[in-house]
């Protein structure tokens, strides 16, 4: 994803020469902890613990909160940047010349997007239902439009099943991550499933 992350809080002292080695290392900091970040939520989940990543990161905790006051915050920001990656992805493959792979292509994508960032999903739409917060509607609105777009072509070519509807699809690929969200072997039992997915809308 080229990601695009709001509500950087940068702090300067002084002028002149100092500010901009203060800015790189805020901006430095900022992503160490949103790479930490998306490490820990992978592993423990939502509930993660913010002193860890922070330390993690190499940065005090109050670092961590200067730059995302809140947990929620925090796991904003990282599923912003998956998304957006994801996003990105299903652009690169619009010109690919397989229709069919990049299709499977990018529900792999999808999929482990699934499989690793599950809670943080549920827990920022959970929120932005109570807030009113429309950004998080417009990541999932350009996901889809993006996984449509790739489901088009593909049809379009012949590659896809014409009766191929783009909702049962990336609805199909979200209910297998959840399927799989406590298998031991959750994530080569994913890939299976999907298999089975791609296989039933490949054309004959």
């Amino acid at each position: 994803m080229s990601p695009v992350c709001n509500g950087v809080v940068i702090a300067l002292v002084g002028s002149g020469p100092r500010e901009r080695p203060r800015r790189a290392d805020a901006r430095r900091n900022y992503e160490r902890l949103l790479e930490q970040a998306k490490l820990a939520f992978g592993e423990f989940g939502a509930d993660a613990s913010l002193d860890e990543i922070a330390r993690r990161a190499g940065v005090a905790s109050g670092t961590l909160y200067r730059h995302f006051p809140t947990r929620l915050d925090l796991i904003e920001a990282v599923l912003e940047e998956q998304m957006r990656a994801l996003a990105d992805l299903g652009r690169d493959l619009a010109t690919a010349d397989d229709e069919l792979d990049a299709v499977s292509t990018w529900l792999r994508a999808a999929l482990r997007h699934g499989l690793a960032y599950r809670g943080l999903a549920a827990a920022v739409m959970n929120s932005a239902l109570d807030r009113g917060n429309d950004r998080v509607a417009a990541w999932h609105t350009e996901v889809f439009e993006v996984g449509s777009a790739l489901l088009d072509r593909a049809r379009r070519s012949g590659a896809v099943v014409a009766r191929t509807d783009d909702a049962d699809v990336l609805k199909t690929v979200g209910a297998i991550a959840w399927a799989c969200q406590d298998d031991p072997d959750g994530e080569a039992r994913a890939e299976r499933m999907l298999a089975l997915v791609v296989r039933g809308l490949q054309s004959r």
